[in-house]
Order: C-alpha cells, then sequence, then structure tokens
C-alpha cells in the first residue's frame, strides 16, 4: 500500500481496525481510503499527522532531498538518487567533470564551482549532505599553541584550510538530519591516524552525529579490488548497522562482465568500438615501444625485491584499482589479447562498467578527460547499498523533529 493514508495510518501506530475508531469510519471505508478507492477528507490526513505527530503535510518519508558536494561526475548522485532523494543543490570545481555531470543530470539549476567560495547561507535546506571529499593534512602546531595557552579550539581551527572544513561548516549551519562521506582507505592511517581522529572528533564531538565508519570493498559487486572508506552520519541516534548493508559474496563479477564482446552482441559506440562486430578499437592497444617499456620496468623492480609492475588481466580475473592516473599509460589494468599480441587498455566505457555506471551514463569528454573521471569517482553499486541502507533510519531521524519544508 503506497497511498498517503496507508503511509500516515501506519507511522500513526494504527491497525486499520483502530483507524476506524478513532477515526469514526467503517473498516470498509478505511479499506477503499487505503487502496486509494476513494479520496480522505484533508481533515483525516490532518487528524493522522497529529497521532503521528507530524507537523506539515509532506512526502518525506517517501522521498528526502540531499546535496552533493565534490561531486565529480555524479557517482555519490547516482546512489542516493536511486535511494529516492532529491539534489537540491550541486558543487563540482573541475569544468570537465562539471561538463559530464550536467550531460547526464538535467537539472534545472546550475553546478556551483568552488565550494570554499559558497556561503553556507546560500545552499538550500537539504536532510542529507554527500561528499567524496579530498584527503589533505590538518595543521596540529596551532592547535598545540591554543592548548599551551589554554585556549578553546573546535573544528573552526583544526580544519581551516582543508576542504573537510567546508563539509564541517555546512553540516554546523545546516544541521541534515544525516550525511555521507567517502575517502580513501588511507584516510584512516593518513599521518599515523591523526588526520583521521580529527575528523572523528568534528563529527563525532563537536558537531553531535553519531558516526559509523566501514571501509568496503568494490569487489562485492564489481570486478575490481577497490577499498574505499564510507563515512555515515545522523543527527539523532539511530539503530543503524553496517549488517544493514546489502554486501554480496565478493569476487563473483569477473573483468568479462564488464568487458567489450567484440562479437556483434552491442552496438558500435563513438571511438571505442567499430564495425559490425563493434571490435575495440586498436588505438586502446599498447604500441610496441610502451609494452616493452613497461616489461622492463616491471623486471627491473622485481629483481629489485619490489612489487611494482603492469597488472595484466583476462576475462575471469579481477583487476586493481582504476586510478585517475589510467590515461598515462593503463599500467595497472591491462587487457591480456592473447600471445603474441600487445595487451590493451579499458575503453572509456569499460571504465564506466567497472565503476558500475549503466549503459545510459554519457562520455562527453576526451579519453583522457574520461579516464581522470571515471579513477576519480566512487563505485556506485557500493553507494547505492549504503543509501539504500541508511534510508529507513534517516527517514526516523527526519520525523524525530516533524517534518520540514525544504528548499
Amino acid at each position: 500500500m503506497s497511498t498517503e493514508f496507508a503511509r500516515l495510518r501506519i507511522q500513526a501506530g494504527l491497525t486499520t481496525d483502530a483507524a476506524a475508531n478513532q477515526l469514526g469510519y467503517s473498516e470498509r471505508q478505511i479499506f477503499r481510503m487505503e487502496s486509494g478507492e476513494i479520496t480522505p477528507r484533508k481533515a483525516v490526513l490532518d487528524s493522522l499527522r497529529a497521532m503521528s505527530g507530524l507537523r506539515e503535510a509532506d512526502d518525506r518519508f517517501t522521498t528526502f532531498t540531499f546535496i552533493d558536494l565534490f561531486a565529480g561526475i555524479g557517482g555519490l548522485r547516482a546512489a542516493f538518487d536511486a535511494a529516492g532523494g532529491r539534489c537540491v543543490f550541486t558543487s563540482e570545481w573541475d569544468r570537465f567533470a562539471q561538463q559530464t555531470y550536467e550531460a547526464n543530470y538535467r537539472d534545472n539549476r546550475p553546478i556551483e564551482g568552488d565550494i570554499t567560495k559558497i556561503a553556507v547561507d546560500q545552499i538550500p535546506e537539504h536532510d542529507v549532505l554527500v561528499a567524496g571529499f579530498p584527503c589533505q593534512p590538518f595543521s596540529i602546531a596551532g592547535v598545540s599553541k591554543k592548548n599551551a595557552l589554554g585556549r578553546a579550539h573546535g573544528f573552526l581551527d583544526e580544519t581551516q584550510g582543508t576542504l573537510f572544513f567546508d563539509v564541517a561548516r555546512i553540516i554546523n549551519h545546516h544541521r541534515p538530519a544525516a550525511f555521507l562521506l567517502e575517502n580513501v582507505k588511507n584516510l584512516k592511517s593518513h599521518d599515523k591516524g591523526r588526520t583521521f581522529e580529527v575528523i572523528r572528533r568534528t563529527l563525532e564531538d563537536e558537531l553531535g552525529y553519531e558516526l559509523h565508519v566501514k571501509v568496503i570493498d568494490a569487489k562485492h559487486f564489481l570486478p575490481q579490488h577497490r577499498e574505499r572508506v564510507v563515512l555515515v552520519g545522523f543527527r539523532d541516534a539511530t539503530s543503524f548497522s553496517w549488517n544493514d548493508v546489502n554486501l554480496p559474496e565478493a569476487g563473483v563479477s569477473r573483468m568479462r562482465d564488464i568487458l567489450h564482446p567484440e562479437d556483434g552482441s552491442e552496438v558500435a559506440e563513438s571511438h571505442f568500438t567499430l564495425g559490425a562486430d563493434a571490435s575495440v578499437n586498436e588505438k586502446y592497444t599498447l604500441s610496441d615501444k610502451l609494452w616493452q617499456y613497461l616489461q622492463n620496468y616491471a623486471a627491473k623492480h622485481k629483481a629489485a625485491g619490489n612489487g611494482f609492475g603492469f597488472g595484466l588481466v583476462g576475462p575471469n580475473d579481477t583487476c586493481r584499482t582504476l586510478s585517475a592516473r589510467y590515461y598515462k599509460d593503463g599500467s595497472e589494468i591491462l587487457i591480456d589479447r592473447g600471445t603474441g599480441k600487445n595487451p590493451r587498455r579499458l575503453t572509456p566505457r569499460e571504465c564506466a562498467r567497472l565503476m558500475g555506471f549503466p549503459e545510459s551514463f554519457r562520455i562527453p569528454v576526451s579519453d583522457t578527460q574520461a579516464y581522470k573521471q571515471f579513477g576519480n569517482s566512487v563505485a556506485v553499486p557500493v553507494f547505492k547499498a549504503v543509501a539504500a541502507a541508511m534510508q529507513p533510519h534517516l527517514f526516523s531521524v527526519m520525523s524525530q523533529q516533524g517534518v520540514r519544508l525544504s528548499a
């Protein structure tokens, strides 16, 4: 049942029999309102809202608003759209990433640029703040000096000059019901753990949010070993658990699931694939010079006892992490083309698949920019699973303060 009447009755904790008694209707009339066969009067809906402790009529228990910071090409946007969210603000400074984002998300508003130059009161009210913020070191010296002088300090001092500071100042001003932050796994060990401790202290102790942290590997969903630290926070206490996140068995997906089949079963696209069989353009095959260089480089480091080298994979393998430097030589993920043939890079379309973007995702930029963008993006299915797990707890927090209309 998805009618507003049914939703409000459930939120009020009423059975259909109790609703009939409370509202003065027969059970048959209640069932007809539940099914949408008849439209309940506004006074009836207002009565149910009052019983639920809600102040205003809204669709907040089937949808929510969010802002997308350090948005890149919209990987986190896709995840929270899928969870029923409505994006009300986007910030991304790179003009090429903006181009890809705009090609895929047709909002009737501009993408804002540098978040450090945007005042908090220019950002609309929102239920969830979403950000894949870059990791930067914090200055501990200034904090230590204030400690020595006996002066109070907080996140404004500890994180000043970093991009995390802008996340913190927006959370502090708007007090969203929840947030999701994403970063590289090494955030937890950066600067011997001091960087992460500042972030934790800021979110939990200074801002007062319930914080949940977990490192998740994309190989639960995709044929890529890609570990990222996920920080989920709620303004009020919840029963959220990482066990709520549906993570399939890791390693089931293989490279064959994202590679071009080259057998005519897909339509040739742009310059990525050509001809009736949609075979991969030879431009993605490594030149003899580059392939020889990579082999020599790997052999030199192997002799020195180092693990550096290229990553050669076939259709049944899982690959290394796709990075933003992939455009340089593609060495971390090279596709084996068989004996006597040089390996090739992934095409940008294969990179999109490797990050979990749909086939409909538009790639309007050059290969170089596309490689950078997908390498900097998030694995979309990971964050779809996290957003889906967050949703009921988000609605619970939203209901604790009553429903508030957002821009």
